[in-house]
Protein backbone atom coordinates (compact mmCIF):
# COMPACT_ATOMS: atom_id res chain seq x y z
CA UNK A 1 0.00 0.00 0.00
CA UNK A 2 2.88 2.31 -0.09
CA UNK A 3 5.64 3.70 -2.06
CA UNK A 4 9.61 3.33 -1.52
CA UNK A 5 9.11 6.80 0.16
CA UNK A 6 6.64 5.26 2.45
CA UNK A 7 3.44 8.04 0.87
CA UNK A 8 0.34 6.33 1.00
CA UNK A 9 -1.40 4.74 -2.12
CA UNK A 10 -4.98 3.54 -3.14
CA UNK A 11 -5.00 -0.12 -2.36
CA UNK A 12 -6.89 -0.69 -5.67
CA UNK A 13 -7.38 1.30 -8.04
CA UNK A 14 -9.49 -0.39 -10.76
CA UNK A 15 -11.31 -1.57 -7.97
CA UNK A 16 -12.39 2.25 -6.79
CA UNK A 17 -13.39 3.06 -10.86
CA UNK A 18 -15.28 0.09 -11.27
CA UNK A 19 -17.05 1.17 -7.85
CA UNK A 20 -16.90 4.59 -9.08
CA UNK A 21 -18.79 3.72 -12.37
CA UNK A 22 -21.33 1.62 -10.60
CA UNK A 23 -22.72 4.95 -8.86
CA UNK A 24 -22.99 6.37 -12.11
CA UNK A 25 -20.43 8.63 -11.22
CA UNK A 26 -19.60 11.36 -13.92
CA UNK A 27 -16.54 10.73 -16.56
CA UNK A 28 -16.52 6.92 -16.72
CA UNK A 29 -14.52 5.89 -18.96
CA UNK A 30 -11.94 8.54 -18.76
CA UNK A 31 -8.59 8.01 -16.53
CA UNK A 32 -8.95 8.31 -12.29
CA UNK A 33 -5.90 11.01 -11.78
CA UNK A 34 -5.39 11.00 -8.32
CA UNK A 35 -3.00 12.21 -5.55
CA UNK A 36 -2.19 11.63 -1.80
CA UNK A 37 -2.99 14.97 -0.23
CA UNK A 38 -2.81 14.18 3.65
CA UNK A 39 -3.24 11.68 6.47
CA UNK A 40 -2.16 10.36 9.76
CA UNK A 41 -2.92 7.12 12.10
CA UNK A 42 -6.43 7.90 11.64
CA UNK A 43 -7.62 8.79 8.01
CA UNK A 44 -6.58 9.58 4.79
CA UNK A 45 -6.87 12.20 2.07
CA UNK A 46 -6.51 11.97 -1.53
CA UNK A 47 -7.77 13.98 -4.64
CA UNK A 48 -9.02 12.24 -7.21
CA UNK A 49 -9.85 13.79 -10.96
CA UNK A 50 -11.34 11.99 -14.08
CA UNK A 51 -13.48 14.08 -16.82
CA UNK A 52 -16.75 15.80 -15.12
CA UNK A 53 -15.29 14.97 -11.53
CA UNK A 54 -13.65 16.32 -9.00
CA UNK A 55 -13.36 15.11 -5.68
CA UNK A 56 -11.63 13.84 -2.28
CA UNK A 57 -11.42 10.94 -0.55
CA UNK A 58 -11.88 10.21 2.59
CA UNK A 59 -10.45 6.67 4.02
CA UNK A 60 -8.79 5.00 7.44
CA UNK A 61 -5.64 3.39 6.38
CA UNK A 62 -5.10 -0.74 7.21
CA UNK A 63 -3.70 0.37 10.52
CA UNK A 64 -6.64 2.79 11.86
CA UNK A 65 -9.12 0.16 14.52
CA UNK A 66 -12.17 -1.43 13.34
CA UNK A 67 -14.45 1.08 14.92
CA UNK A 68 -13.05 3.98 12.62
CA UNK A 69 -15.25 2.60 9.56
CA UNK A 70 -18.20 3.12 11.86
CA UNK A 71 -16.69 6.67 11.99
CA UNK A 72 -16.27 7.31 9.06
CA UNK A 73 -20.19 6.63 8.13
CA UNK A 74 -20.87 9.19 10.90
CA UNK A 75 -18.62 11.71 8.99
CA UNK A 76 -20.54 11.27 5.68
CA UNK A 77 -24.00 11.20 7.57
CA UNK A 78 -23.06 14.85 8.66
CA UNK A 79 -21.41 16.52 5.63
CA UNK A 80 -25.08 14.73 3.65
CA UNK A 81 -26.78 16.51 5.84
CA UNK A 82 -25.35 19.75 5.17
CA UNK A 83 -26.07 20.02 1.51
CA UNK A 84 -28.63 21.82 0.57
CA UNK A 85 -27.74 24.33 3.84
CA UNK A 86 -25.76 27.43 3.16
CA UNK A 87 -23.26 25.64 6.20
CA UNK A 88 -20.53 25.97 4.05
CA UNK A 89 -19.19 22.17 3.43
CA UNK A 90 -17.64 19.97 1.47
CA UNK A 91 -20.42 18.50 -0.80
CA UNK A 92 -20.82 14.64 -0.30
CA UNK A 93 -20.94 12.60 -2.75
CA UNK A 94 -20.68 8.63 -2.63
CA UNK A 95 -19.81 6.57 0.59
CA UNK A 96 -18.97 2.86 -0.02
CA UNK A 97 -19.07 0.71 3.34
CA UNK A 98 -17.95 -2.45 1.12
CA UNK A 99 -14.77 -3.71 2.24
CA UNK A 100 -14.34 -5.76 -0.87
CA UNK A 101 -13.81 -2.14 -2.76
CA UNK A 102 -10.83 -0.60 -1.19
CA UNK A 103 -10.31 -3.32 2.07
CA UNK A 104 -12.20 0.35 4.34
CA UNK A 105 -15.31 2.50 4.52
CA UNK A 106 -14.91 5.48 2.55
CA UNK A 107 -16.36 8.45 1.21
CA UNK A 108 -16.09 11.03 -1.71
CA UNK A 109 -16.28 14.34 -1.00
CA UNK A 110 -16.22 17.44 -3.07
CA UNK A 111 -12.85 19.44 -3.54
CA UNK A 112 -12.59 22.52 -2.12
CA UNK A 113 -10.57 24.94 -3.59
CA UNK A 114 -9.33 27.30 -1.37
CA UNK A 115 -6.23 27.22 1.71
CA UNK A 116 -6.03 25.84 5.19
CA UNK A 117 -5.00 28.40 8.25
CA UNK A 118 -2.99 25.29 9.45
CA UNK A 119 -0.47 26.66 6.10
CA UNK A 120 -0.37 30.09 7.67
CA UNK A 121 2.32 28.52 10.38
CA UNK A 122 5.12 31.25 8.59
CA UNK A 123 2.14 34.14 8.61
CA UNK A 124 -1.29 34.66 6.75
CA UNK A 125 -1.47 34.49 3.06
CA UNK A 126 -1.84 37.64 0.82
CA UNK A 127 -3.81 39.89 1.64
CA UNK A 128 -4.44 38.75 5.06
CA UNK A 129 -1.06 39.37 5.90
CA UNK A 130 -0.74 43.17 5.98
CA UNK A 131 -4.05 44.16 5.50
CA UNK A 132 -5.80 44.03 9.13
CA UNK A 133 -9.19 45.02 8.17
CA UNK A 134 -9.74 41.73 5.72
CA UNK A 135 -8.16 39.80 8.72
CA UNK A 136 -10.88 40.56 10.77
CA UNK A 137 -13.39 39.66 8.39
CA UNK A 138 -11.43 35.23 8.47
CA UNK A 139 -12.25 35.23 12.43
CA UNK A 140 -16.08 36.69 11.85
CA UNK A 141 -16.13 34.02 8.76
CA UNK A 142 -14.66 31.29 11.16
CA UNK A 143 -17.60 32.56 13.81
CA UNK A 144 -20.48 32.77 11.22
CA UNK A 145 -19.58 29.28 10.19
CA UNK A 146 -21.00 27.34 13.40
CA UNK A 147 -23.74 29.86 13.88
CA UNK A 148 -25.13 28.60 10.56
CA UNK A 149 -24.61 25.32 11.65
CA UNK A 150 -26.40 25.56 14.72
CA UNK A 151 -29.68 26.68 13.11
CA UNK A 152 -29.65 23.41 10.78
CA UNK A 153 -32.75 21.61 11.60
CA UNK A 154 -30.94 18.43 12.23
CA UNK A 155 -34.07 16.50 12.87
CA UNK A 156 -35.77 17.32 9.18
CA UNK A 157 -32.06 16.05 8.20
CA UNK A 158 -32.53 12.41 9.75
CA UNK A 159 -29.87 12.74 12.30
CA UNK A 160 -32.05 11.95 15.59
CA UNK A 161 -29.94 8.85 16.16
CA UNK A 162 -26.80 10.49 15.61
CA UNK A 163 -26.18 11.79 19.37
CA UNK A 164 -28.04 11.83 22.61
CA UNK A 165 -28.65 15.66 22.88
CA UNK A 166 -31.02 14.62 25.93
CA UNK A 167 -28.49 14.57 28.98
CA UNK A 168 -25.54 16.05 26.91
CA UNK A 169 -24.37 17.96 29.58
CA UNK A 170 -25.19 15.56 32.72
CA UNK A 171 -23.24 13.15 30.70
CA UNK A 172 -19.75 15.27 30.20
CA UNK A 173 -17.95 15.33 33.46
CA UNK A 174 -19.07 11.24 34.14
CA UNK A 175 -17.96 10.56 30.39
CA UNK A 176 -14.40 12.00 30.39
CA UNK A 177 -13.78 11.44 33.86
CA UNK A 178 -13.78 7.79 32.90
CA UNK A 179 -12.06 8.71 29.84
CA UNK A 180 -8.97 10.05 31.86
CA UNK A 181 -9.19 7.27 34.51
CA UNK A 182 -8.40 4.61 32.27
CA UNK A 183 -5.17 6.97 30.25
CA UNK A 184 -4.29 8.34 33.88
CA UNK A 185 -0.42 8.38 34.12
CA UNK A 186 -0.59 11.85 36.31
CA UNK A 187 -2.60 13.98 38.69
CA UNK A 188 -3.72 17.12 36.68
CA UNK A 189 -4.05 20.06 39.59
CA UNK A 190 -7.48 21.59 39.04
CA UNK A 191 -9.39 18.41 37.29
CA UNK A 192 -11.79 17.88 40.27
CA UNK A 193 -12.38 21.29 41.38
CA UNK A 194 -13.67 21.95 37.35
CA UNK A 195 -15.52 18.73 37.63
CA UNK A 196 -17.29 19.50 40.46
CA UNK A 197 -18.24 22.76 39.43
CA UNK A 198 -19.75 21.47 36.11
CA UNK A 199 -21.58 19.21 37.77
CA UNK A 200 -23.64 22.10 39.56
CA UNK A 201 -23.21 24.84 36.92
CA UNK A 202 -25.50 24.06 34.02
CA UNK A 203 -26.21 26.03 31.07
CA UNK A 204 -28.81 28.89 31.17
CA UNK A 205 -30.50 27.17 28.16
CA UNK A 206 -29.89 24.47 25.88
CA UNK A 207 -31.10 24.16 22.17
CA UNK A 208 -29.46 20.59 21.20
CA UNK A 209 -28.25 21.58 17.44
CA UNK A 210 -25.25 19.58 15.00
CA UNK A 211 -22.09 20.23 16.33
CA UNK A 212 -18.52 20.07 15.08
CA UNK A 213 -17.10 18.96 18.42
CA UNK A 214 -13.26 20.29 17.59
CA UNK A 215 -13.71 23.96 15.71
CA UNK A 216 -11.35 26.11 15.18
CA UNK A 217 -8.86 27.72 12.37
CA UNK A 218 -7.25 23.90 12.00
CA UNK A 219 -10.51 22.92 10.90
CA UNK A 220 -11.63 25.38 7.95
CA UNK A 221 -10.88 26.51 4.32
CA UNK A 222 -11.11 29.61 3.26
CA UNK A 223 -11.63 30.77 -0.30
CA UNK A 224 -8.59 32.68 -2.09
CA UNK A 225 -8.40 36.15 -1.95
CA UNK A 226 -10.23 38.66 0.13
CA UNK A 227 -12.77 39.26 1.30
CA UNK A 228 -12.47 36.44 3.41
CA UNK A 229 -15.27 33.73 2.68
CA UNK A 230 -15.78 30.49 4.67
CA UNK A 231 -15.20 27.49 1.84
CA UNK A 232 -16.01 24.43 3.89
CA UNK A 233 -15.87 23.42 7.37
CA UNK A 234 -13.89 20.01 7.36
CA UNK A 235 -12.55 17.11 9.66
CA UNK A 236 -15.71 15.76 11.43
CA UNK A 237 -14.14 12.89 13.56
CA UNK A 238 -16.00 14.35 16.55
CA UNK A 239 -18.95 15.92 14.91
CA UNK A 240 -22.44 14.75 17.34
CA UNK A 241 -25.74 16.00 17.77
CA UNK A 242 -25.30 18.30 21.11
CA UNK A 243 -24.91 21.54 22.41
CA UNK A 244 -23.59 24.29 19.70
CA UNK A 245 -22.25 26.25 22.07
CA UNK A 246 -19.74 24.44 22.71
CA UNK A 247 -18.21 25.01 19.74
CA UNK A 248 -18.10 29.17 20.20
CA UNK A 249 -16.34 28.17 23.53
CA UNK A 250 -13.71 25.73 21.74
CA UNK A 251 -12.98 29.10 19.55
CA UNK A 252 -13.01 31.95 21.99
CA UNK A 253 -11.77 29.92 25.33
CA UNK A 254 -7.97 31.20 24.34
CA UNK A 255 -8.90 34.09 22.22
CA UNK A 256 -7.62 36.94 23.87
CA UNK A 257 -9.58 40.51 24.61
CA UNK A 258 -6.92 42.30 23.11
CA UNK A 259 -5.24 41.72 19.71
CA UNK A 260 -3.65 44.69 19.26
CA UNK A 261 -0.48 43.96 19.92
CA UNK A 262 1.97 41.35 18.54
CA UNK A 263 2.01 38.20 20.17
CA UNK A 264 -2.01 37.46 19.33
CA UNK A 265 -1.69 33.91 19.07
CA UNK A 266 -3.53 31.20 19.49
CA UNK A 267 -3.04 27.52 19.36
CA UNK A 268 0.27 28.25 18.49
CA UNK A 269 -0.29 28.09 15.02
CA UNK A 270 -2.34 31.98 13.77
CA UNK A 271 -1.47 35.25 14.27
CA UNK A 272 -4.12 37.18 15.66
CA UNK A 273 -3.44 40.32 15.85
CA UNK A 274 -5.94 42.83 14.28
CA UNK A 275 -8.21 40.55 14.79
CA UNK A 276 -11.98 41.12 16.35
CA UNK A 277 -11.92 40.83 19.81
CA UNK A 278 -13.42 38.21 22.05
CA UNK A 279 -16.24 40.02 22.96
CA UNK A 280 -16.72 41.15 19.25
CA UNK A 281 -17.12 37.30 18.38
CA UNK A 282 -19.32 36.82 21.03
CA UNK A 283 -21.85 39.18 19.84
CA UNK A 284 -21.72 38.26 16.21
CA UNK A 285 -22.29 34.48 17.17
CA UNK A 286 -25.70 35.54 19.58
CA UNK A 287 -26.85 37.95 16.44
CA UNK A 288 -26.06 35.43 14.28
CA UNK A 289 -27.43 32.13 16.27
CA UNK A 290 -30.22 33.49 18.02
CA UNK A 291 -28.70 31.90 20.62
CA UNK A 292 -27.94 33.87 23.72
CA UNK A 293 -24.01 33.91 25.19
CA UNK A 294 -24.61 35.03 28.86
CA UNK A 295 -23.66 31.95 29.97
CA UNK A 296 -20.75 31.77 28.00
CA UNK A 297 -17.81 31.01 31.13
CA UNK A 298 -20.05 27.23 31.86
CA UNK A 299 -18.83 26.55 28.30
CA UNK A 300 -15.29 27.89 28.39
CA UNK A 301 -14.94 26.01 31.52
CA UNK A 302 -15.80 22.67 30.31
CA UNK A 303 -14.11 23.51 26.48
CA UNK A 304 -10.97 23.90 28.67
CA UNK A 305 -11.46 20.77 30.78
CA UNK A 306 -12.35 18.62 28.01
CA UNK A 307 -9.60 20.01 25.72
CA UNK A 308 -7.03 19.45 28.68
CA UNK A 309 -8.40 15.65 28.97
CA UNK A 310 -8.53 14.74 25.14
CA UNK A 311 -4.87 16.64 24.89
CA UNK A 312 -3.76 14.49 27.80
CA UNK A 313 -4.31 11.19 25.72
CA UNK A 314 -1.44 12.04 23.71
CA UNK A 315 0.39 13.36 25.82
CA UNK A 316 0.39 9.84 27.86
CA UNK A 317 1.36 7.74 24.51
CA UNK A 318 4.35 10.53 23.30
CA UNK A 319 7.06 8.32 23.89
CA UNK A 320 9.74 9.73 21.72
CA UNK A 321 6.96 12.27 19.66
CA UNK A 322 8.16 15.41 20.19
CA UNK A 323 4.87 17.36 19.30
CA UNK A 324 3.39 14.82 21.89
CA UNK A 325 5.23 15.64 24.49
CA UNK A 326 4.80 19.08 24.06
CA UNK A 327 1.02 18.61 25.14
CA UNK A 328 2.36 18.01 28.90
CA UNK A 329 2.68 22.19 30.21
CA UNK A 330 -0.25 22.76 27.52
CA UNK A 331 -2.47 20.06 29.75
CA UNK A 332 -1.78 21.56 32.55
CA UNK A 333 -2.20 25.43 31.72
CA UNK A 334 -5.63 24.26 29.98
CA UNK A 335 -6.61 22.60 33.41
CA UNK A 336 -5.53 25.28 35.43
CA UNK A 337 -7.38 27.92 33.73
CA UNK A 338 -10.39 25.75 33.60
CA UNK A 339 -10.34 25.69 37.28
CA UNK A 340 -9.43 29.06 37.53
CA UNK A 341 -12.75 30.61 35.75
CA UNK A 342 -15.05 27.77 37.52
CA UNK A 343 -13.55 29.56 41.01
CA UNK A 344 -14.51 32.94 39.66
CA UNK A 345 -18.07 32.14 38.24
CA UNK A 346 -21.07 31.66 40.30
CA UNK A 347 -24.08 32.91 37.68
CA UNK A 348 -26.02 33.63 41.13
CA UNK A 349 -26.30 29.78 42.33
Amino acid sequence: MSTTDETPTIADLDGLVAWMDAQGLPGAGTPLEHRYISGGSQNEIYELQREGLHCAMRIPPTTAPPDRDKGIVREWRLIEALNGTDVPHTEAIAVCTDPSVLGRTFYLMGFVDGWSPMNARDGWPAPFDTDLDARRGLAFELIEGIARLSKVDWRAKGLEDLGRPEGFHERQVDRWTAFLERIKGRELPGFDEAAAWLRTHQPLDFIPGIMHGDYQFANVMYRHGAPARLAAIVDWEMGTVGDPKLDLAWVVQSWPEDTSGGDGTVGGYVDLTGMPSRAELLERYSASSGRQVDDIDYYVVLARWKLAVVLEQGYQRAGDDPKLSAFGPIVLDLMHRAAELAETTDYGR
